[in-house]
């Protein structure tokens, strides 16, 4: 159960499009949208006041939950060239192991510990939907059905986006026997996202799209096949791709394809402001300004595809284009979208050797104009209105600790570069609101106690 809240912040300091606001009244409707943001005026009587300063909350625009559960089970040299492709093998015999019951209680667990993080939504990329020996479930959205629950319980937006796999590699080779789990068919995922809309239907909170999961795993006629009916039935469902985050993958691609994978959706596909390419790690100039000039979102995941050895995408040359952006932990190795913001910075100074990599003249702050433009970009991936903090977006906000010691005495243009790029003490976020509704307070979620709970329960079925 959520804490009740009233329907009114004052917050002496607050983020709003156009910059930090002072003395701000944040008012929403029983529907948890806001319907007016106001500056520069005084509290009402039956206003709450914010302990500190106020931000839009955060979408995690990828996320592959049931990783959280292996996080940290990978890290020994298992292969003399370890990569992402020996770790794979390592998430398929994990995968192997989960029932709908330990989905369930990792998803719900992880979802809390995003919300305590300053994420206020999740994009689910979900590719696990049969049963452990492959074979569908009497009730094909059964799997689908605890990541609802769990999004639910825990109080956070969710953008739930079924994962069409079906080969397992280029050229369309046949599935190997540990991706059973998560092979299906073009009409298998397109009444898979009916029978979810109509059970489980679309609201400000739940959103549905697709994900092709990548051009290994699905040929160009599915690909054209699912993007051509999700649209004819839903003409703003997003679709998320992985592409280009392994050089491996993208000299596949063009042997298989003839062209890089990045070059090759561009050209074949209607890439626009509903598309998510994920990772888009090993660009070329021409293809970063091309992605860019398309209006999609590159999802970049920092920790992820530092754990992997993945790369570092060029976030100079794609942002100075004006690429759209957002961030996702993936694996949750890290679930932080501070410590995304971070990471993604310190690749590009590690790389050049030059500070405040992604700052420009225009927007020299850089801790703000990262904030910025990944709040934006997530809402856009999601397509849910979680866009920042003005009329008819959700009220979905954080409250920081005015008192820590990070952000203590910091004026407007110090106090996001105190919050990302400085790491003491406790946790700097107090409060978080997700659709108007508190669900933590004081750093605390009411249902951590229980969630944590049976996510060790869970752990140790799946660790037997």
């Amino acid at each position: 159960m959520m804490i009740p809240s009233a329907n009114t912040l004052f917050a002496e300091r607050a983020l709003l499009p156009g910059g930090w606001q002072r003395n701000v009244a944040l008012s929403w409707g029983a529907d948890g949208r806001l319907t007016s943001v106001e500056s520069a005026v005084a509290p009402r009587n039956d206003s709450m006041l914010a302990a500190g300063p106020v931000l839009p909350g955060m979408c995690n625009l990828h996320s592959h939950a049931f990783q959280r559960a292996m996080a940290g089970l990978t890290e020994y040299l298992g292969h003399p060239q370890d990569s992402f492709w020996s770790w794979r093998d390592l998430m398929y015999r994990f995968a192997a192991r989960l029932t709908p019951e330990t989905l369930y209680a990792v998803a719900r667990q992880l979802y809390i510990e995003m919300l305590k993080a300053g994420y206020t939504s999740v994009c689910e990329f979900h590719y696990i939907h049969h049963d452990i020996d492959g074979r569908p479930y009497a009730n094909p959205a059964r799997l689908s059905e605890q990541l609802i629950a769990a999004a639910h319980d825990a109080g956070i937006g969710l953008t739930l986006l079924p994962v069409l796999y079906q080969n397992s590699g280029f050229g369309g080779l046949p599935p190997l026997p540990q991706q059973a789990r998560f092979i299906a068919s073009g009409d298998w995922m397109l009444d898979l996202l009916a029978r979810l809309a109509r059970e489980h239907p679309v609201h400000d909170g739940l959103r549905y799209g697709a994900a092709p999961h990548s051009l290994r795993a699905v040929t160009p006629q599915a690909l054209d096949a699912l993007r051509a009916a999700l649209h004819a039935s839903d003409p703003l469902a997003p679709i998320h791709i992985h592409i280009a985050e392994q050089t491996r993958e993208v000299d596949d691609g063009i042997v298989a394809l003839g062209a890089r994978p990045v070059r090759w959706l561009l050209d074949h596909q209607p890439v626009d402001e509903r598309w998510c390419l994920v990772h888009a790690t090993h660009l070329t100039p021409d293809e970063t300004a091309d992605l860019a000039a398309s209006g999609a979102v590159a999802g970049l995941c920092p920790s992820t595809e530092a754990n992997l050895g993945d790369g570092v995408f060029d976030a100079a040359r794609y942002l100075n284009a004006g690429g759209r952006w957002g961030i996702g932990s993936d694996s949750h190795v890290s679930v932080s979208p501070l410590e995304e913001l971070r990471l993604l910075e310190y690749g590009q100074r590690l790389r050049d050797q030059r500070r405040n990599v992604l700052a420009c003249a225009a927007a020299p702050a850089v801790a703000d104009r990262l904030y910025g433009q990944a709040v934006a970009g997530g809402a856009q991936a999601a397509a849910r209105p979680i866009a920042g903090l003005a009329p008819g977006q959700r009220a979905d906000f954080i409250v920081l600790d005015a008192e820590h010691p990070d952000l203590a005495w910091r004026r407007d243009d110090q106090l996001l570069a105190g919050l990302i790029f400085c790491q003491h003490g406790d946790n700097p976020i107090r409060d978080v609101y997700a659709g108007g509704r508190r669900v933590v307070a004081e750093r605390r979620h009411p249902a951590e106690g229980g969630a944590g709970h049976a996510y060790r329960t869970a752990l140790k079925t799946l660790l037997a």
